[in-house]
């Protein structure tokens, strides 16, 4: 008599027999050069049969395992090798429960054994000597044909830490955004009732501390940037008015001491539609990279032109900029700087070409100094 197919609320819950995962173990590992290979990569390597049983698992699983055998993991579905909680609810096992219809794991997989690449992220929750335990892992599955047989060839990498970081940043922005605009509301109170030997303090404290929230603020949405989360908001805009603002500004920043900031009298003005205050973090990183770069008493431009269908913004310095700088300018951790200084230029290429759908260029000799280019698309305004 055959035995009974366990149900199943998602995934096919049909096994094959060990001797057939076993055989199909020693088919695949054939090959001392393979499996040399899997077991070099850094992240945990499976390879499944069409029944998303495991037939092979680099040395790595068992640090993620409480059982440290490695023959008791042939046979198993992922889910069940990491002790999901979900895993032996049913008797179909892993990938046949409700909550398994949710799970990005087994949605990679069985994309995989359609004949297809699959990416998914997975929130796992284990249960290991009796208590709880919550992964994240990113799972990419790509089919893989070994003796006329379809297998999956599952990477699994643990995210977990990025996940942590990333809701870590998220309350730790909100919360000092929040306090930081408190601070704002109570310094514009204060110069209301202060008296007049107070204003130019109170206004100093206010402009260092509206660059405070703008230094958060950027990093913010730098941070929504590099994970895709930022969504771009295009609006009309003036080319010659974001200039004037973002110079304003910089004028009377403390980077600015001792140094000139001019816009240049020859800026076109010209309408287009692009997201503000991406562009205009933009052009103020520019800028106050430019004036640290220069000696007091130097003087730094800024300026826009029409070229082949784009604006061109620029911000042009007298210092020149070594070959060694020039090779690593856009690189996310190089800076002149410092140690861990090394956001302001990458954040520049990244905002303007994934966001502001521009390019950025820069050309440098000792004779004009070091100029920077922003070319932006002029498309039609509202």
């Amino acid at each position: 008599m055959r035995n009974a197919i366990p149900l199943t609320e998602f995934a096919p819950a049909e096994r094959v027999s060990i001797e057939v995962v076993q055989r199909q173990a020693a088919d695949v590992a054939e090959s001392n050069e393979a499996r040399t290979l899997l077991n070099a990569m850094q992240n945990v390597v499976l390879i499944l049969n069409q029944q998303r049983q495991i037939v092979f698992a680099s040395d790595n699983l068992l640090s993620l395992m409480s059982a440290q055998e490695y023959e008791r993991i042939l046979g198993l579905r992922p889910g069940e090798a990491l002790d999901c909680i979900h895993a032996r609810e049913k008797a179909g096992g892993c990938g046949t429960t409700e909550f398994c219809s949710q799970c990005g794991a087994v949605k990679a997989i069985l994309k995989s054994l359609q004949g297809q690449r699959g990416v998914e992220e997975c929130r796992i929750t284990r249960m290991i000597n009796c208590q709880s335990a919550a992964m994240d892992l990113m799972v990419v599955a790509t089919p893989f044909h070994h003796h006329d047989e379809l297998y999956s060839l599952v990477s699994v990498i643990d995210i977990s830490h990025l996940k942590r970081r990333q809701v870590l940043e998220r309350i730790f922005f909100h919360n000092l955004i929040n306090s930081a605009g408190g601070l704002v509301g109570l310094m514009d109170l204060m110069k209301e009732t202060a008296p007049p030997a107070m204003q130019k303090d109170l206004e100093l404290a206010r402009v260092t501390l509206n660059d405070m929230v703008e230094e958060v603020l950027a990093q913010k949405d730098l941070a929504a940037a590099e994970c895709n989360e930022y969504s771009a908001t295009r609006v009309p805009i003036r080319s010659d008015e974001i200039l004037k603002e973002v110079v304003s500004l910089y004028q009377n920043h403390p980077v600015s001491r001792a140094r000139q900031l001019c816009l240049s009298p020859k800026t076109v003005a010209a309408g287009f539609s692009n997201d503000p205050i991406l562009l205009k973090r933009v052009l103020g990183n520019l800028i106050k990279n430019a004036l640290e770069a220069v000696p007091q008493g130097e003087t730094v431009t800024v300026g826009c032109d029409r070229i082949d269908g784009s604006l061109q913004f620029w911000v042009q310095n007298p210092t020149f900029m070594p070959r060694d700088v020039q090779l690593q300018v856009f690189s996310r951790s190089f800076s002149t700087k410092g140690h861990g200084r090394g956001l302001g230029t990458y954040s520049i290429k990244l905002l303007t070409e994934r966001y502001l759908k521009g390019t950025v260029r820069f050309q440098t000799t000792p004779e004009q100094g070091t100029t920077f280019f922003i070319n932006l698309p002029i498309s039609p305004t509202a």
